[in-house]
């Protein structure tokens, strides 16, 4: 196996990065080694969507430890009180925009609005897992599409 590739899953795995910068190392991987691109897209796209699955265990089994020390506890919970008032008043009257906007946000090709940040996010809102994981699925296949087109230069502002 190439370095390469194993570079390209270490920064699809990284919280900055994410498949932005892993999938055209990915690219470049393929296209020297003759390696079909479809299967390095879709390992790339795969390591990112397990990720979803570590961090929200990550933030719960992280949290519950934190809660038990007092002062995180007080600071959580008055900002999730504020944070929380603001995002119930958002769902009563958006309620299906949530959704859509957690899946662009992940979808933005830009470092910083992957799989990590739309966790995160989903966490911190207390939005609906089930929504929020299919949201950044279809967000992380939407960025992996355009970087895709970019990597192979299909698309040019990337």
């Amino acid at each position: 196996m190439d370095l390469r590739l194993i570079y390209a899953i270490l920064l699809t795995l990284m919280p900055i990065t994410e498949l932005r910068a892993g999938l055209p190392l990915g690219v470049l991987y393929a296209l020297d080694n003759n390696v079909p691109i479809i299967l390095v897209f879709f390992l790339i796209i795969f390591i990112n969507i397990l990720l979803i699955f570590f961090i929200f265990y990550f933030l719960d089994k992280i949290h519950s430890i934190f809660m038990k020390i007092n002062l995180y506890k007080r600071i959580f919970n008055f900002y999730l009180r504020k944070i929380q008032k603001r995002v119930d008043k958002f769902e009563k009257r958006h309620d299906q925009i949530g959704f859509y906007a957690l899946m662009l946000f992940v979808a933005i090709p830009l470092p910083g609005t992957g799989a990590w940040s739309g966790c995160l996010l989903s966490w911190i809102l207390g939005l609906d897992r089930k929504k929020s994981i299919m949201a950044i699925i279809a967000g992380i296949m939407i960025a992996g599409l355009f970087i895709l087109l970019g990597s192979l230069g299909f698309i040019f502002f990337l």
